[in-house]
């Protein structure tokens, strides 16, 4: 028919249009379009998801900036700098002290003995209460007296017969005496008379300490207390048989201990030692000692003895102290605390142990200024007085310490101070604190 150009455009896509059996792009020529379809809108689908993902991303960051700017906005009002902190301050207190040195030892008698017969028999009677106190003197213990007097009356005898017999040997030679100027006598019979009357008198003056030997015997048949004290239980009832004799051969008894005076007895180190000597401290010295459940120095005493060399295992020298026990309430073996004074007194600065501080290896105390600016001093410090700290050096009288609020304060920074009073020696020193704390190494002069 007619050949026109929408025949001919026809004719070419029916010409290159593929068969059913042919594949295109994978796919049979038939479900090209299809697919293709699909294809075009899961991709359309993902450009449109991702595109809405930026969308969020940019309105989020927006809003952050948004956000920030509004919290860092420059018209905000800055906070308010903290007041300075408010701290106690006052100035340390001056008082003489006295400076001690600090020992621990044990009570022990002044005198110890133990009680044992000197005649051997049977025990009849104890006459004393255990742990009462006696006096030197008293008859403890008693002995069957019977043997021994029956012995002192023998004895007796033996020197009457002495004294006779001495007796007629006198007569004897006063006799011959007389005849000798008409030579009746021979001077040998002189001779043996004057010998034999020697002979006598020295064989009285054995009877004679015969009867005082059984004398003491029956003497010692009375066993008495050699010292005053406080005796120990009886170690013998009566009706027992005692046997006398040296040492430990004898019967014990019982003991006693002198309790008045009483010794304190301690060990010494030998830089206290020298110190004592160099200082001419070597005896007399006043002692305070407390006992374990005493809060203050109650005993009294001075330095009785020290050794005559040092311990060269320890390098420690015994010494002991001379204390009073009127009332016989000082035990022996008690433990205690000895303070003695070797330091002298002297003028010292006294804190309150609060108001120290440690930074490391250093002491410190902080002090205020006129500008109320805070500084850290560097002190040396002495022994603890009742509660309070002796300085010894690093602080001047007129220094304002911060005794109240020193976490509060740091070097250099300003404070509000708050004038304060350091309490006297003692008066904020509790009955705990006092149980508590150690031996104190100084005290107020009186």
């Amino acid at each position: 028919m007619f050949d026109t150009p929408f025949d001919r455009s026809e004719d070419q896509r029916g010409s290159n249009s593929p068969n059913d059996g042919d594949l295109v792009d994978g796919y049979p020529a038939r479900m090209q379009p299809m697919e293709m379809a699909r294809d075009e809108e899961g991709e359309y689908r993902g450009r449109h998801a991702r595109r809405n993902r930026r969308i969020v991303l940019v309105v989020a960051m927006a809003a952050a900036l948004l956000a920030a700017w509004w919290f860092l906005r420059t018209d905000v009002a800055p906070a308010a700098a903290p007041p300075p902190p408010e701290v106690t301050v006052a100035q340390p207190i001056q008082r003489e002290v006295t400076e001690w040195d600090d020992f621990i030892g044990r009570f022990e008698p002044s005198r110890a003995v133990e009680v044992r017969p000197r005649v051997s028999g049977q025990v009849t009677a104890v006459h004393f209460t255990d742990g009462q106190f006696v006096r030197a003197g008293a008859p403890l213990f008693s002995i069957d007296a019977r043997p021994f007097r029956a012995s002192l009356a023998e004895a007796q005898a033996s020197a009457a017969s002495a004294s006779s017999a001495l007796s007629l040997a006198r007569s004897n030679l006063a006799r011959a005496q007389r005849l000798v100027a008409e030579d009746a006598v021979a001077a040998n019979e002189i001779d043996r008379l004057q010998a034999e009357v020697r002979m006598h008198e020295a064989q009285l003056a054995a009877a004679r300490a015969q009867v005082r030997s059984r004398q003491l015997d029956v003497e010692f048949t009375t066993v008495r207390a050699p010292i005053s004290g406080r005796i120990s239980d009886r170690r013998v009832d009566a009706g027992n048989l005692v046997a006398a004799g040296s040492g430990q051969a004898a019967t014990l008894l019982t003991t006693i201990n002198a309790v008045d005076p009483i010794y304190f007895a301690f060990e010494g180190s030998e830089s206290t030692f020298l110190k004592t000597r160099r200082e001419g401290l070597d005896k007399k010295v006043p002692v305070d000692i407390r006992l374990a459940d005493e809060p203050d120095y109650r005993w009294h005493g001075s330095l009785d003895f020290v050794d005559n060399g040092l311990d060269a295992h320890s390098g420690t020298i015994r010494a002991r102290a001379r204390v009073r026990n009127p009332d016989g309430f000082l035990t022996p073996g008690l433990f205690g605390n000895m303070r003695m004074a070797t330091g002298g007194t002297e003028q010292a600065l006294l804190v309150p142990d609060t108001a120290i501080t440690t930074d490391q290896t250093r002491k410190l105390v902080m002090v205020v200024d006129r500008k109320n600016a805070v500084a850290a001093r560097e002190v040396e410090l002495g022994p603890l007085v009742d509660g309070l700290r002796v300085v010894r050096k690093g602080l001047a009288p007129t220094d304002r310490v911060i005794i109240d609020g020193v976490q509060l304060a740091m070097p250099g920074q300003t404070v509000k101070p708050k004038q304060g009073k350091v309490p006297e020696p003692g008066a904020a020193y509790t009955e705990k604190a006092l149980d508590e704390a150690p031996a104190s190494a100084a005290t107020l002069a009186n």
